[in-house]
């Protein structure tokens, strides 16, 4: 079941601004024939529900997949762009939400109602801050709407702490206000809840927690208990579950209120016939936009909890397809093979053309959408299983340590589902292991190429030790790849995507992307952050 939440009767909002941090022509602000029903504030609120993200090939930016050609942030071979969407589209956002959060407490409406309302915008705000935050550290912090001759539009970067004490103040609010999805009912499937406003925060506090203890600076310990504290009441809530199926997580049947694991997702329609969005992503995928990369692959354990290079079930592939031989089941999930069912009857065979690793990708490939070139396949944007890794990975942080009882709680659920053993600190001990690496190597697994590794790699101060190394594909057997295509590989025969040569990573400026050089012009409050030219 899918409700059309992004029809719109009136398109408050759009309108020509004259700086992209957050302004609204006054005609806008002063309306006086909208905000006068449930119905008006209800479309109103709707809006804000287009910005939630559509499918991604952010996996790129880092090692767990490659596309076509080589990826400039990846690669550290960007310059700051003129204009960037990134930047402009999380004020947009803002913009809508603060407008909602001034025009709806007056409204003739119901105190409840409008507080639903509220709640959901604050979490928008919030969303939209977090996203800025995460590529930019400190940004213009504005939470009014604003007009042609206000002083914030020429103000500089709040302080990392500033905004993140927004991104938090948002997200309590919409904490205390929102109801859980049992309470919303089937019916309000796909609006925000007070379960993805603590998964937020979740998201929220952990991002910051680990990028401040491994970049060293500010508190620590204070975003990793708000992370813990988040996720800890989601959990003991009840409302969420994992499926039982990871693979239909990413296909229609994994779509709908009756799949407790998803606590929010990016809407599309609902039939061939209501078509409200749609995408073509697996055309996307078909052409090699989003290809697993072999780090990504050997970073899934064998069917005995043991990586790849201690288990001896591993054994060194003869051919492709015994690459996923006794293997973590995520892999199959996520991973095509060769002579696997694939589209229009036929079966998997990796053209080097477009898959450059050797690999293909399989979430939310769907040979029908394939077909039609229109699909509704849901992207979802936060699930449970994210939830149970923030949960896990802040409590070690945190103590330098995780109990047993909480890895049960957490990501013990996720490795039955895959079917491996549970993980315990007498696991870590007696095969060498170390619980800090297999807690993240749980989360690229099982989070893979679902747009997170990037800013992994960037929170744990990583990305400069990882996104310099090559980028490698499986191994290059000529029987099943064909020499049509000129294929560089390494000694040992693996497929080599990119050279090491060709790939840099500065500490001293990429853990923070440049600010627009257009923005720049036009705020001159606003400075470049470091590094950058």
């Amino acid at each position: 079941m899918k409700i059309n939440i992004y029809i719109i009767s009136f398109l408050l909002f759009i309108g020509v601004a004259s700086c992209d941090v957050e302004l609204i022509p006054e005609t806008q602000i002063t309306d006086p024939s909208f905000w006068k029903s449930e119905s008006d504030v209800r479309s109103a609120t709707n809006y804000l529900y287009t910005f939630l993200p559509g499918m991604t090939t952010e996996d790129v930016w880092s090692d767990n997949a490659y596309g076509t050609q080589s990826d400039p942030i990846s690669d550290g071979s960007r310059l700051p762009p003129s204009t960037a969407a990134d930047y402009s589209d999380p004020y947009r956002l803002i913009r809508a939400a603060n407008n909602i959060l001034e025009k709806v407490p007056p409204a003739p409406v119901d105190e409840e109602v409008k507080a639903k309302y509220i709640g959901e915008a604050r979490f928008f705000r919030a969303f939209a801050y977090f996203q800025l935050f995460q590529k930019y550290g400190g940004v213009p912090l504005v939470t009014r709407t604003l007009t042609e001759s206000d002083p914030e539009l020429t103000a500089g970067a709040a302080s990392r702490e500033d905004v993140i004490n927004q991104i938090y103040e948002d997200l309590d609010f919409a904490i205390d206000v929102l109801q859980y999805p049992s309470e919303l009912g089937a019916s309000q499937y796909g609006r925000i809840s007070k379960s993805s406003a603590l998964a937020l925060k979740s998201r929220v506090g952990l991002f910051e927690g680990t990028r401040a203890k491994f970049h060293a600076y500010g508190n620590p310990q204070l975003h990793l208990n708000a992370a813990i504290a988040a996720a800890r009441e989601l959990i003991e809530s009840g409302e969420h579950e994992l499926r039982d199926s990871y693979f239909e997580l990413f296909q229609y049947d994994g779509e709908g209120p009756d799949n407790k694991e998803n606590i929010l997702v990016k809407q599309y329609g609902t039939s061939s016939s209501n078509i409200v969005l749609n995408h073509n992503f697996s055309l996307d995928l078909y052409t090699g936009k989003l290809n697993p990369t072999k780090s990504l692959v050997d970073s899934y354990l064998m069917k005995d909890g043991l990586p790849i290079e201690q288990s001896p079930m591993y054994k060194t592939p003869t051919v492709s397809v015994e690459v996923f031989e006794n293997r973590d089941e995520r892999l199959e999930a996520s991973v095509f093979k060769q002579g696997e069912a694939y589209n229009r009857g036929a079966t998997f065979a990796t053209p080097l053309q477009y898959h450059k690793t050797g690999f293909g990708p399989k979430k939310y490939f769907n040979a029908e959408d394939f077909e039609t070139r229109r699909a509704l396949l849901d992207r979802v944007i936060i699930r449970y299983a994210e939830v149970l890794l923030n949960f896990a990975e802040a409590s070690y942080e945190l103590n330098e340590g995780i109990s047993d009882e909480e890895l049960d709680l957490s990501i013990n659920k996720l490795r039955q589902r895959a079917g491996i053993p549970p993980l315990s600190d007498q696991f870590i001990v007696s095969h060498g292991l170390g619980m800090q690496e297999e807690i993240r190597r749980e989360r690229r697994v099982e989070l893979a190429l679902e747009g997170f590794r990037y800013w992994d790699l960037i929170r744990w101060k990583t990305a400069e030790q990882e996104l310099v190394k090559p980028v490698l594909g499986n191994y290059f057997f000529v029987e099943e790849f064909g020499l049509e295509t000129p294929v560089n590989t390494t000694e040992e025969g693996y497929i080599v995507a990119q050279e090491a040569s060709f790939r840099r990573f500065d500490p001293n400026k990429d853990y923070l992307w440049p600010f627009p050089v257009n923005e720049l012009g036009l705020n001159p409050g606003l400075v470049q952050n470091p590094g950058w030219k």
